[in-house]
């Protein structure tokens, strides 16, 4: 308990610290959005290294040698936990938004850190609006911004299943021509969700497969890509709570 307690409190001060380096960023974004961009990067991945040094939690990140350098990509992982993007974000060499729920851009002062790194807000429940998001992504990745996406639409609650993958995700990348990068991720409930409310020390998993490009896939495989992505994953993060089980109990 004493370490979520010490999240909370470090996450309310970063917050509240952070207001004048924000203004900081909005005049440095006046004249290289860019240098804006790579700079709330590197401050956002720095707090979050903070609150998981703060849990507890040891990484294993696996496959970065497998992430394209000379163009944007577009991530796509399973999604147990809270701490998914917490402990994600700095394995990404250059600057990723999420595309999160629509909730999040309601929170204050955390949001604005949140569109300085190109995330985007997904009304799940409007399908005109997503559609909208979805067309802002595929903006985003052809402007040289990577995102990263959870296609299962929310949290799994269940260990070692996998929610089914929605199509609609995948046309960032097929309409924005980059590639995608599986990402897999082992035992990140473990933080948190499996013991609610206490934050546990844990060891985690990120994994980074062989990127996926839809232009060179057969017709039948592009249709079915949320599919085929998704198994790429299932297939991978069983492999390796085999391969790590000694250290993942």
């Amino acid at each position: 308990m004493l370490r979520f307690i010490l999240i909370v409190l470090y996450l309310i001060l970063y917050l509240i610290l952070s207001l004048p380096v924000l203004f900081v960023e909005w005049i440095i974004g006046k004249s290289n959005p860019r240098l804006k961009a790579d700079s709330s990067k590197a401050i956002v991945g720095w707090g979050f290294r903070c609150i998981g040094h703060i849990a507890g939690t040891k990484l294993i990140v696996k496959g970065q040698e497998n992430i394209p350098r000379d163009t944007a990509v577009l991530y796509v992982s399973n999604h147990r936990s809270f701490f998914d993007i917490v402990l994600t974000l700095s394995c990404f060499p250059n600057v990723t938004g999420y595309v999160a729920k629509k909730e999040m851009d309601r929170a204050p002062i955390l949001r604005l850190w949140m569109r300085n790194i190109h995330c985007l807000f997904l009304d799940r429940k409007n399908i005109k609006e997503g559609l909208k998001t979805i067309l802002k992504g595929v903006d985003e990745v052809k402007n040289g911004y990577s995102l990263c996406i959870f296609p299962e639409g929310t949290r799994n609650k269940v260990n070692d299943t996998f929610l089914p993958f929605h199509e609609g995700s995948f046309k960032i990348a097929e309409k924005g021509g980059v590639p995608i990068v599986p990402m897999t991720l082992v035992n990140t409930a473990s933080v948190f969700e499996d013991h609610l409310p206490k934050v546990k020390k844990s060891t985690v998993i990120i994994d980074f497969g062989a990127p996926v490009y839809p232009g060179q896939l057969d017709k039948e495989t592009r249709k079915n890509l949320g599919s085929h992505v998704s198994g790429i994953i299932k297939d991978r993060y069983f492999k390796l709570k085999e391969e790590y089980s000694e250290v993942l109990q």
